[in-house]
């Protein structure tokens, strides 16, 4: 059964039509990467996957919410948050009501901290830091979430070769645990290291890949 299915899915936005009768079926622990111009709706698709848009035509089934990593660019600038509190936002699907976190939520918001080598950067404002910096608090949250379902939009995108190899390891670790993957990625090397591949091209599937 698949952890993910995207069936005939369209999209709009008020200027352009994004996406058009896409298709997928993820199955559980494996890793897809979505490729394409930009522009070619990646990020709509990953939006649509996590529930955060809803689609004008099709329909989004996930077996359990997904957890989905954005671009650092796409968060405010002046946001109020330390990285922990940033982090801690990925454990709020566990929380009981309103009440504060557990300590063993607080323990897998430092372990996700460690994973992206942010541990000492934690009671810093998240405005303070670097782009590089900013993207892996966002990974170290949908780490801490350990949803069965990632979503990634270009997570490498910009950051340095250091930072690039935490994030593939932990995307590794991920996929060991059962999690399925699925990734925006203009990045040959992310590229070479998934199960399937698919591009977009204006809003369509232009080609699905499997190459594992």
């Amino acid at each position: 059964m698949a952890a993910l299915t995207i069936s005939g899915i369209g999209y709009a936005y008020p200027d352009r039509q994004v996406l058009e009768e896409v298709s997928l079926a993820l199955m559980p622990g494996t890793h897809t990467v979505l490729t394409g111009r930009n522009g070619s709706g990646k990020s709509t698709l990953l939006g649509l996957a996590a529930g955060v848009l809803k689609p004008a035509r099709g329909m989004v089934s996930a077996g359990s919410r997904p957890a989905l990593v954005i671009q650092h660019t796409r968060t405010p600038e002046n946001l109020p948050c330390t990285v922990r509190q940033t982090v801690e936002m990925g454990r709020w699907p566990h929380r009981r009501g309103l009440l504060p976190l557990r300590r063993a939520d607080r323990q897998k918001v430092s372990a996700a901290l460690e994973r992206m080598g942010i541990a000492d950067l934690a009671d810093r404002q998240l405005q303070e830091l670097s782009g590089g910096q900013r993207q892996r608090t966002l990974i170290a949250q949908g780490l801490a979430q350990e949803a069965d379902i990632l979503l990634l939009d270009e997570p490498t995108a910009g950051l340095d070769s250091s930072a690039h190899a935490l994030i593939r390891a932990a995307v590794a670790d991920e996929l060991r645990r059962g999690v399925t993957v699925l990734e925006s990625s203009h990045d040959p090397g992310d590229i070479g290291r998934a199960d399937r591949v698919v591009m977009l091209d204006a809003g369509r599937i232009a080609s699905d890949t499997q190459t594992a």
